[in-house]
C-alpha cells in the first residue's frame, strides 16, 4: 500500500445501525471501508478483495467472528484482525487472541478508540516491516522478520503477525531479558489482564515452533519477563 492509497477494512458487524456508523465514520477518516452483516458474507468479501484490516464482531449469524478469523488466517496469516464483542469472558479474549488477533475491543466503545486501536495495530505492522535487521539466526532455524517465517532446513513455518513482533522482540535482545510489560506496550499497546494472558498463548505457540532444537528456549524469567536461549549466545 503506497501513501497516496486508502487503507481498505473489511468490517463485519451484524447490528445494522451500529455497523452503518462505524462505516460512516471510518470512511470519514480516511479509511475505505466494506460493511459485512454476517460472516458468510464477510469470507465473500475477503476473498474477493483486497483488504489491509479486518475488524470482526465476534457473535455475527451463519459464521461467528472466531470462525470467520480463522478461515481468513487459511488465507492470509498477515492481515491485521481486531474482534469488536460484548464478550468479556476470558475464556473468549483467549480464544480469540489464539487465532491470531491483533486486537480486541470490548462493546460499548467510543469510535475514537477505534481508530485508535486500529492505527496502533497499523504502526506495529508497519514497524515489524521496516525492522532494521532482516534475519536472526535461532540455534538451527533462520528467522526471517520481513516474510515472518521459520526456516530449518527445508522446512519453512509461517509466523502470525503476532508470533513473529514477539520473536523479533525477543531476538533483539539477544539474551538479555524481554520484560513482560515493555512486550505488552509495545505489540498490544496495554498490559492488562486480557492481553498478559494472550502473550503466554504467543509464547507457548514459539516454544512449540522451536521445538525441534533442543538447545533454544524460552524461559520464564520470574517477575520480569522471557528470554530467549540460543547456541549463538555462547
Amino acid at each position: 500500500m503506497n501513501q497516496n492509497e486508502k487503507m481498505s477494512i473489511l468490517l463485519c458487524e451484524d447490528d445494522e445501525n451500529l455497523g452503518m456508523l462505524l462505516r460512516e465514520y471510518l470512511q470519514a477518516k480516511g479509511y475505505d471501508t466494506t460493511l459485512c452483516p454476517d460472516g458468510e458474507a464477510g469470507y465473500r468479501a475477503f476473498t474477493s478483495t483486497h483488504f489491509d484490516m479486518c475488524v470482526l464482531d465476534v457473535m455475527m449469524p451463519k459464521k461467528d467472528g472466531f470462525t470467520l478469523a480463522a478461515d481468513i488466517r487459511l488465507q492470509n496469516s498477515e492481515v491485521p484482525i481486531i474482534f469488536l464483542t460484548a464478550k468479556t469472558l476470558k475464556q473468549d479474549v483467549v480464544e480469540g487472541f489464539s487465532l491470531g488477533a491483533d486486537d480486541y475491543i470490548t462493546k460499548p466503545f467510543s469510535m475514537e478508540e477505534l481508530t485508535l486501536r486500529i492505527d496502533a495495530v497499523m504502526r506495529r505492522v508497519k514497524g515489524r516491516r521496516n525492522e532494521d535487521k532482516d534475519t536472526y539466526e535461532v540455534g538451527d532455524f533462520v528467522f526471517d522478520t520481513q516474510k515472518q517465517l521459520l526456516i530449518r532446513g527445508e522446512e519453512q513455518t509461517k509466523l502470525t503477525t503476532k508470533e513473529s513482533e514477539l520473536l523479533t522482540l525477543l531476538c533483539a535482545k539477544g539474551g538479555d531479558v524481554l520484560p513482560r510489560d515493555y512486550a505488552l506496550k509495545s505489540i498490544w499497546i496495554d498490559d492488562n489482564y486480557f492481553n498478559a494472558r494472550s502473550m503466554d498463548v504467543y509464547i507457548t505457540k514459539l516454544r512449540k515452533h522451536l521445538k525441534p532444537d533442543p538447545r533454544v528456549e524460552i524461559i520464564n524469567i520470574h517477575g520480569k519477563g522471557y528470554k530467549l536461549i540460543t547456541p549463538q549466545q555462547g
